[in-house]
């Protein structure tokens, strides 16, 4: 189907678009991510206190809580920009990661990718006012940390993440400060 004058919505698009006039990184390349395990339903605030770690910030992730709301990725944002980093929306939609672990591997950078523990909820929320569990891990180069695992099966080849089938709520490129695309 297409509008009038031919224009036809694109099927698909690349997961970072790249502007002709802008930097495409890599950015983060040769930082070094120590993984942090999760305690609770943290994995927000530990991942965001794992990447802060990376510019020799001391912080732990009960520090980063009542600085950021967990639904709320700008806040993330604001957070990482007082660690000289900033979150930069990737194109995505309802798909599983498998369909896009490659094109972000091959990026070869730093990504927060959040998914849907379950299939994507579709129904009125919960009692409690929750639609299902998400989660979000850091993808950097071809590596997944995973905050709610050990750091012995947390640390694995993207590729090899035991949750790739999983339906993708957000990705996230780190970007740095002051960088023109940000949330």
């Amino acid at each position: 189907m297409m509008t009038e004058n031919g224009w036809r919505p694109d099927p698909n698009a690349p997961i970072w678009w790249v502007d002709d006039d802008s930097e495409t990184g890599p950015f983060h390349h040769d930082i070094d991510i120590n993984h942090i395990k999760q305690r609770g339903p943290s994995c927000v605030p530990t991942t965001l206190a794992m990447l802060a770690s990376t510019r020799g910030a001391l912080i732990h992730p009960d520090e980063v809580m009542p600085r950021i709301n967990s639904q709320a990725p700008h806040t993330w944002s604001k957070f990482l920009q007082d660690y000289g980093m900033q979150l930069a929306y990737c194109n995505t939609d309802v798909r599983r990661l498998s369909h896009v672990i490659k094109e972000l591997v091959e990026l070869d950078d730093l990504f927060l990718v959040s998914f849907y523990s379950g299939e994507p909820p579709f129904d009125p929320p919960n009692m409690n006012g929750k639609l299902c569990t998400a989660h979000i891990v850091t993808l950097h180069r071809g590596t997944i940390i995973d905050t709610a695992k050990s750091r012995l099966s947390g640390v694995v080849p993207a590729t090899e993440y035991s949750r790739l089938e999983n339906p993708i709520k957000r990705v996230f490129r780190v970007v740095p400060a002051g960088y023109r695309r940000s949330i």
